[in-house]
């Protein structure tokens, strides 16, 4: 019998243990958000293609042999670096010549200097003023033919010159198409040059769009940082002639640095642009999504004793952007609003500011 009533006893106070509420618990503790009047920015998704700076499809200025293949498809370039060598057994023969025509040029001009000099040292008495006049002349004769000369000797240079294509600027070889032993024109495309490191994107906009985008509008390339996450970019330039058929226009923006793609990628990129309108936002966080389609948020309002009582409201959102939801019915915009810890709150639960709020 004593047994019986102290198995009794037992199962009592277990049952007081777990159904009497732990009053001695502090509230829960969360994080508040007031509800925001700003600006409205609408933000467009884009998909657009990563394209070079410069790209450029090499030719010779001179015809000739190719006896020199410098660079191979893929091959990463310095501006000026030999890429194409031509024959220039020739060009290097009449250059030598050019120069020695020059300098020879050059001596019978200090000849002729010499004997004006000494014609004129002489005195008008002791020589015809015939003769003073003829060395003149033969000394500007003499300038004459070495200028004549010169020419000659600086355009055999440039033709020499020719015979090397070199790299105009920094980048990476695309294509080749010149092989050893080929005979080359002038406007035979011998090999592409990429520029890799300057990167353009071109994205085609709605033209709706194109009125409204202004300096205060943003492009962000998504998953371009070093985490995955998105970079700006600056918008370089907005092409008018829209394409007739999609009705957009083509926003040309120069890729951010570090940004890491090659020309042909496809990018994507959300364009941010003022609608110029008023309107209550509150944080993404802020928002509860229910499986029937209800949006709600959670209204913190202050209670004794430094706490809040919480009651779901729901409402109605609008457009997105950045880490703010537009909200059009359902909200006053003196709000305060639950944006960490609603996961697991009920109507009319007393709660507690936690340490960090948010803003």
């Amino acid at each position: 019998m004593r047994q019986h009533r102290w198995r009794h006893r037992l199962q009592l106070c277990l049952f007081c243990a777990l159904t009497t509420p732990a009053w001695g618990q502090d509230p829960p503790g969360v994080q508040l958000a007031a509800v925001e009047t700003s600006e409205i920015v609408e933000e467009v998704r884009l998909t657009g293609t990563v394209n070079a700076l410069r790209s450029s499809r090499l030719s010779t200025a001179v015809a000739g042999l190719v006896n020199k293949v410098a660079v191979e498809t893929g091959g990463k370039v310095t501006q000026g670096d030999l890429l194409i060598g031509l024959d220039d057994e020739q060009a290097t023969f009449e250059l030598a010549g050019a120069r020695a025509e020059t300098e020879e040029a050059r001596a019978r001009l200090e000849e002729a200097r010499r004997r004006l000099d000494e014609a004129r040292s002489l005195g008008r008495g002791n020589i015809a003023a015939t003769e003073v006049s003829t060395r003149e002349t033969d000394v500007a004769a003499a300038q004459a033919a070495l200028a004549r000369l010169q020419a000659a000797e600086a355009h055999r240079e440039v033709v020499l010159r020719r015979h090397r294509v070199e790299a105009p600027f920094d980048g990476v070889v695309s294509e080749r198409s010149s092989e050893l032993g080929e005979w080359v024109t002038p406007g035979d495309a011998l090999l592409m040059l990429v520029d890799t490191d300057h990167l353009r994107l071109d994205f085609q906009v709605p033209q709706e769009a194109y009125r409204r985008i202004g300096e205060d509008s943003e492009l962000l390339i998504g998953g371009a940082g070093p985490e995955g996450d998105s970079m700006a970019a600056e918008i370089d330039a907005l092409v008018p002639v829209g394409e007739s058929q999609s009705r957009t226009f083509l926003l040309r923006a120069i890729a951010p640095e570090g940004f890491a793609a090659l020309p042909g990628m496809a990018v994507e990129a959300v364009l941010r642009i003022s609608t110029g309108k008023q309107g209550l936002t509150v944080s993404r966080d802020a928002i509860n999504r229910y499986p029937d389609g209800r949006v709600t948020v959670w209204i913190a309002e202050p209670t004794d004793g430094g706490l809040y009582a919480v009651r779901e409201k729901r409402v109605a959102t609008g457009t997105g952007f950045r880490d703010r939801v537009v909200v059009v019915e359902g909200l006053e915009g003196h709000e305060q609003v639950v944006v960490r810890g609603n996961e697991s709150l009920e109507h009319g639960m007393t709660v507690r500011i936690a340490e960090r709020t948010a803003r």
